[in-house]
């Protein structure tokens, strides 16, 4: 009788791996921030692609499927523990590789996630925030940002205004850090057959968190957007619609590509994190300490691999991430 192999520990990876994860974790103690207690927040974003499920071996193989594997999720795990709470895009129904994230990372960490948006534009996909409990905890708010049905029916006939409620709603969760509130608004806008069609939704979501800032701002709260907003260019109409009422990303990410197969000269905005600004002063009572980036995994990761398959292996985005400062003031 044949026996059947054991599934592998995602905890106990073979040496070939642990010698990748030490370089990668080399290349993050370089390029991103290192946590200080009460000192210093990091605040995430990454669109993982088509994050579902997981082929439970440490090397895939041709024919498998899908083609991420446990040495891939040890990756993306080691990258999202460098944040505080990293918002993640493109979760899938099957929660099989983000559950092995979450075991990767241990008892420390906290997930919270929509459910599956349906319909096809929904794309069967969550969204979701991955946190260190030892730094950041819920403070109470968790929702699902919808348009009221009048509001919609107001705006039908006015060019450019949103004809119908969100592809894949945003999603809103309160936490707090060091004795501060802040809410990190996350979504992942609708793509479209051409960039007009993300105009409605990016306009109709800046003019929403500008009213809900005002609000939040009588609290002492931050409200931080952040995401994936399938913005081709820096001042096309897309991003001027997101910037609209008053949204800026910092200064630090402008220019950086934020996807894998982005070329010189012609990089797109898609991800970004962002937040209200009044005559270039950031409207928050966390402090900016002016550093932001991205992270460029190909670089450090699947270097022998196509560069389309590396995509499904890891992603084909970036994550990018900003650090507060935590420090009375």
């Amino acid at each position: 009788m044949a026996t059947v192999p054991m599934p592998a520990d995602v905890r106990r990876p073979p040496d070939d791996v642990k010698a990748m994860l030490r370089g990668l974790r080399g290349a993050l103690d370089v390029e991103i921030p290192a946590k200080r207690l009460d000192d210093n927040l990091l605040i995430g974003t990454w669109n993982l692609r088509a994050f579902g499920d997981l082929t439970e071996k440490w090397a895939s193989e041709k024919g498998d499927s899908p083609r991420r594997c446990l040495a891939d999720v040890r990756a993306i795990a080691s990258i999202i523990a460098c944040f505080d709470v990293c918002a993640v895009q493109e979760s899938r129904g099957n929660l099989k590789a983000l559950r092995t994230v979450m075991k990767v990372l241990g008892d420390d960490w906290g997930f919270m996630l929509t459910d599956v948006t349906q319909g096809s534009a929904g794309n069967n996909e969550r969204l979701a925030f991955i946190f260190d409990t030892r730094r950041v905890k819920p403070s109470g708010l968790a929702a699902e940002i919808v348009i009221p049905q009048e509001v919609i029916e107001s705006t039908v006939l006015t060019q450019g205004a949103l004809q119908e409620q969100f592809a894949r709603t945003p999603y809103a969760v309160s936490f707090q850090s060091a004795g501060q509130t802040f809410i990190l608004v996350t979504l992942h806008l609708i793509y479209g057959d051409k960039a007009a069609d993300r105009t409605p939704e990016l306009t109709a979501i800046a003019e929403w968190l500008a009213d809900w800032a005002k609000r939040t701002e009588d609290y002492g709260q931050n409200l931080i957007c952040l995401g994936d907003f399938n913005i081709d260019r820096q001042d096309d109409p897309n991003y001027q619609a997101f910037t609209s009422t008053g949204l800026r990303p910092p200064p630090e990410l402008t220019g950086l590509s934020r996807t894998t197969s982005d070329k010189p000269g012609k990089e797109h905005f898609y991800d970004q994190i962002a937040w209200f600004t009044e005559e270039g002063k950031a409207k928050l009572t966390l402090q900016y300490t002016g550093k932001a980036g991205r992270f460029e995994w190909t670089k450090h990761l699947l270097t022998d691999v196509d560069a389309v398959a590396k995509t499904w292996r890891i992603s084909d985005h970036y994550p990018l991430w900003t650090e507060f400062s935590m420090r009375a003031t």
